[in-house]
């Protein structure tokens, strides 16, 4: 595959992940009358993006590994405004007062509070799983893969605390998911899933320069992307930088700083 293709793969997942994720926290900034539109919409586009994904799933071309990894974007995006929007989150909300803000109580709340969410992640998987299930391109399942993979890091490193929660992205009627987290410099996690994330990209960039034919380079080369912005996302999270900066104009306000401090904030 030449470095021109390659480029563009590259170039082209960039701008999908950081349009996206400014699309979607624009819109769950919106008023929450807005919602039920946003709901039907996402839900629409998910539908015609799981068709699309039948689809191509025979179709071993470049644009046919470009619209594969476009459709799972879809797809996760669906997943995530059914969670901001409130929709899909779990069987509980605030943190109860007979659980410390740590141990294996607190994990099991945690877990409970985004029970529905993680459950619709696994729907959405094994639905695409099997859509395309003995057919050739699979760019598409491998996109929901690395986001899931790198998502679940991410949620368990804000579980065990780091430098920046990412407040700006929490809308307001999601603040009680604060009260499940920490802030801390770093966690013990942190290093390792740094390390897996980065392996994980490189492994995919291997799979790109080796003997794929040009439709599977370029969708590993667009899915190695992917997993290194997945690696930045961890960067960001310890960095002394606060990951709305990317997206200032369109993240939804941050919480209150006096909501802020009663986190569980530990320091080293």
């Amino acid at each position: 595959m030449s470095w021109t293709v390659q480029a563009w793969a590259v170039a082209a997942t960039i701008l999908l992940w950081w349009g996206a994720t400014g699309l979607i926290a624009s819109l769950i900034a919106r008023p929450s009358r807005t919602y039920p539109g946003l709901l039907w919409g996402a839900s629409v586009a998910a539908l015609a993006a799981l068709a699309t994904l039948w689809w191509i799933r025979d179709d071993p071309t470049v644009p046919g590994a470009a619209i594969g990894f476009v459709a799972a974007l879809v797809v996760w995006g669906w997943i995530e405004v059914t969670f901001l929007t409130g929709l899909i989150t779990g069987p509980r909300r605030a943190l109860p007062a007979s659980v410390a803000p740590r141990g294996a109580r607190h994990a099991l709340a945690a877990f409970v509070a985004i029970l529905w969410h993680e459950l619709a992640i696994i729907v959405a998987i094994a639905a695409v799983a099997i859509l395309g299930f003995g057919h050739v391109n699979q760019i598409g399942l491998g996109a929901l893969l690395v986001l899931w993979v790198m998502r679940s890091s991410a949620k368990l490193n804000l579980f065990l605390g780091v430098r920046n929660l990412g407040e700006g992205f929490i809308p307001p009627h999601l603040r009680h998911l604060l009260d499940y987290l920490h802030r801390r410099r770093m966690n013990a996690l942190w290093p390792f899933s740094a390390a897996l994330g980065s392996a994980l990209a490189l492994w995919l960039g291997s799979q790109a320069m080796g003997d794929a034919p040009p439709w599977e380079a370029t969708g590993y080369t667009m899915l190695a992307t992917l997993a290194w912005l997945g690696v930045l996302e961890h960067f960001l999270m310890v960095l002394p930088l606060p990951p709305e900066a990317l997206w200032r104009r369109v993240a939804a306000p941050r919480a209150a700083p006096d909501a802020i401090d009663q986190l569980g904030e530990q320091r080293p």
